[in-house]
């Protein structure tokens, strides 16, 4: 394939946006070489700016569930638009929506819609301190939560020790109050509660991780965070904005079993516009202006395009519940061949699949968590993400970011890519 046009885009990019990009993954820095520019996406497929289609696998990170340009959001969009694009006031639609997610999602009963996971997850985490009265939150190395500076830590020297801070700007004021645990590991928890008592007000997680690639939780894993949270009377926030309405209709909540106290959203919930929310029993809600104390506010929150977008496809996804086994099901195939293909090859790698949600490490080591995820080979990722992309399939271009598989992938689809693997694997 050739992209003389996309090479030309990014360095037009460049000179005005920094990196050429505005979101860093976007820039290829992870495995080299000129980022894609695309024209237009259609159900499975993407039309970039050189002529060639892709079989996409990222599905715009996650709210592509039901395809790219699905007729139903589409037409509800440009219906929309004929009134306006923004008032700054209350609409109808926003409690329609409301309703909707209230009535999908076990364990909440208001929703406030805000504009990025980014926001939902630093109001979730602002509206948990406000309920307790405590400052310290627990987060896991690997899991992303968004770039608000208490979200951008990594792990100090210890399971117990502070966290530091992982990009220049963030403070260690702000890094003193986040505790860094490992995903699936209770222990590390279990110390940050010992070492500060009564100071943590809340656990945030993915719980099925999907930025260190797909990492689904152990068993007993989130079983033992809800355990913790309520015997030192900590809130447990589930960040959602990748698996909520992708996992089931409920989301993570649903497909685990598990109730958190806080959830937020995005991605599926704006039907593929800029969107996210959080939401929580009446309770907790309750703290969050102008009802209650807890301050937080947004001009273009609930925009009647993204709400319009968003309620199309909850929608359809709540009249056609089919939708998430149909996807785990092909998700599965698409495990299977692959695994088929690499074990006849023989070199060392680890396949993780939660519902529709899937990545490739290259390590012989189970991946759990981000230590793990670390330890895959990143030469041989580089050298599989460029060879699939010469045969037409575009993946995370990041040994650490989740596929995304969507319901109008087709078994051609998935035979393709399979195919596509195995021409890869005989050139190694």
């Amino acid at each position: 394939m050739q992209y003389q046009r996309s090479s030309a885009l990014f360095q037009s990019a460049q000179k005005v946006i920094p990196g050429g990009v505005n979101s860093p993954v976007r820039a290829f820095q992870a495995v080299g070489g000129t980022p894609i520019f695309v024209q237009k996406a259609k159900g499975a497929y993407l039309y970039d700016e050189d002529g060639n289609t892709l079989i996409d696998y990222i599905s715009s990170w996650g709210p592509m569930i039901l395809g790219h340009a699905f007729e139903a959001v589409i037409e509800a969009v440009k219906e929309r638009a004929d009134r306006g694009t923004s008032y700054g006031m209350p609409t109808e639609l926003e409690t329609q929506i409301a309703e909707l997610a209230v009535q999908m999602v076990p364990n909440i009963d208001k929703i406030r819609m805000v504009n990025s996971g980014t926001e939902a997850c630093m109001s979730a985490v602002r509206l948990a301190r406000g309920f307790t009265g405590r400052e310290k939150i627990i987060k896991f190395a690997g899991c992303y939560h968004g770039h608000s500076d208490a979200f951008l830590i990594q792990a100090g020297s210890g399971a117990v020790t502070f966290g530091a801070p992982n990009s220049p700007g963030v403070t260690q004021g702000t890094a003193k109050d986040t505790l860094l645990a490992q995903y699936n590991d209770l222990e590390s928890v279990s110390l940050h509660f010992e070492q500060h008592p009564e100071q943590i007000a809340a656990i945030i997680i993915e719980p099925v991780a999907g930025n260190m690639g797909c990492i689904p939780p152990k068993a007993g894993f989130l079983e033992g965070l809800r355990a913790l949270c309520d015997d030192h009377q900590a809130l447990l926030i589930f960040d959602e904005v990748m698996t909520g309405f992708r996992l089931a209709k409920g989301g993570a909540q649903e497909s685990l079993g598990i109730a958190a106290d806080i959830m937020t959203y995005g991605k599926v919930l704006g039907g593929g516009l800029p969107v996210g929310a959080f939401a929580a029993r009446s309770e907790i809600m309750s703290h969050l202006a102008p009802e209650g104390p807890v301050y937080q506010a947004g001009t273009l929150s609930g925009n009647p395009l993204a709400m319009a977008a968003g309620f199309a496809m909850l929608n359809h996804l709540n009249a056609h519940p089919e939708i998430f086994q149909s996807l785990n099901n092909k998700t599965a195939l698409l495990h299977q061949g692959m695994a088929e293909v690499l074990n006849q090859k023989g070199i060392p790698y680890q396949i993780n699949r939660y519902g529709s949600m899937l990545s490739l490490h290259f390590t012989d080591q189970e991946v759990v968590d981000f230590k793990t995820a670390a330890l895959g080979n990143n030469d041989h990722f580089k050298n599989y993400f460029h060879g699939m992309l010469e045969r037409g399939i575009y993946l995370p271009p990041s040994a650490f970011e989740s596929y995304f598989l969507n319901d109008t992938l087709s078994l051609e689809d998935i035979e393709k890519t399979i195919d596509a693997l195995a021409s890869v694997m005989a050139k190694w």
